[in-house]
Parts: C-alpha cells; sequence; structure tokens
C-alpha cells in the first residue's frame, strides 16, 4: 500500500500498476498457435483466402486445415472487425480487378473435361456434339502449345544516332528455351 501522506480520499492507491486487458489485439490472429500481424505477409495471405473463403472458392475446412486453425481460434477469428473490414476491403479489390471471376472460371472450367468426356463416350449424343467435345478436349489437353504468331523470339536493338542515322543489331532468331532437367551423376562431369 502506498504511503498514507500520498493517498487521495475515496480512491485506494497501489503500488502495483493495474492489470492490463489480456484481450488480443484486434490487427492481428492467432495462425498456426502463433499471433500473427494482418498487415504482415502472412497475414495479407491469410485475409486473400478468407474473401475467396467469402466467394465460396474456399471452404472453412481449407482454411483451417491450411492454417491449423483450432475452435477457439476460429472463434476469435469470426469476431474480428478488423479482419472483417480487410476481407471486405479484398473482396472489392478482387472484384474490381477481376481476379474473383478468373479464379471462378478457373475452378469451374475443371469440370468441362469431364462433361465433354460424358459427350464423346455417349453413343446416343450426334455424331456433331461428339466431334466438338472431342475438339475441345483436344485444345484443352494442348493449351500452351501453339504460340500467337509462332514467331522466333528475337532482340532487336535500334539506337537513333541523330542526322537520320540509326544503329540497329538484330540478333536474328533465339535458340529455343531449355527446361533445367535433373543431372544424374554420369553426365554431371
Amino acid at each position: 500500500m502506498a504511503n498514507p501522506s500520498n493517498c487521495v480520499p475515496g480512491f485506494i492507491v497501489d503500488d502495483d500498476p493495474p492489470p492490463t486487458p489480456t484481450r488480443p489485439d484486434d490487427n492481428s490472429v492467432a495462425l498456426r498457435g502463433i499471433r500473427v500481424p494482418l498487415n504482415s505477409d502472412v497475414g495479407l495471405a491469410f485475409v486473400a483466402d478468407c474473401a475467396r473463403n467469402r466467394e465460396r472458392l474456399f471452404s472453412d475446412d481449407q482454411i483451417r486445415e491450411k492454417y491449423e486453425i483450432d475452435d477457439n481460434a476460429w472463434t476469435a477469428i469470426t469476431q474480428n472487425k478488423a479482419l472483417r473490414l480487410l476481407i471486405n476491403a479484398e473482396c472489392e479489390r478482387r472484384t474490381f480487378n477481376n481476379d474473383a471471376a478468373r479464379e471462378a472460371a478457373a475452378k469451374f472450367f475443371t469440370q468441362a473435361p469431364s462433361v465433354l468426356n460424358g459427350i464423346l463416350q455417349d453413343p446416343k449424343a450426334p455424331t456433331r456434339q461428339r466431334i466438338e467435345a472431342s475438339k475441345e478436349l483436344r485444345a484443352t489437353a494442348r493449351a500452351g502449345d501453339e504460340r500467337p504468331g509462332d514467331t522466333p523470339d528475337r532482340v532487336v536493338i535500334s539506337i537513333n544516332l541523330g542526322n537520320d542515322e540509326k544503329l540497329v543489331v538484330d540478333s536474328g532468331p533465339l535458340p529455343p528455351k531449355q527446361t533445367k532437367e535433373a543431372t544424374d551423376a554420369e553426365t554431371k562431369w
């Protein structure tokens, strides 16, 4: 207890400071048992995944499994006002820059090959539909093989020297890009 001369009538003055509230900060969430600030890289990734959850691209179970969220932490997360505001802003951003529609289309497109295969395998389907289904399946299987224009890559450097003089260096067609392959011990040396 404090010195009686320092007391204020009607108040109890202790030497110990009052306890601080133990309520967690609204600008952080508990992921994998660790408090993570919402403005960190992991926090922003969590906000983006929560936006996907709101858009029905991720389920609650997928988020809880990915970030190892237990029931108590999940309840705290659903009541976090700062997180809800960030999720709303992220959903709006994803809507305006078309990320939400693109990801939803990609998710639904994964069902297309099985539907097309059903048409292709159906002996009662009209021949024209079966042929179109096979063309679409082939195009889907080979997506990315064809390049628009089918022109080889090249580098052209043009330097304007003034007085209508230009120095132009054309590399010609570049060799195809090599993919890195796993080397084995015999070919490494």
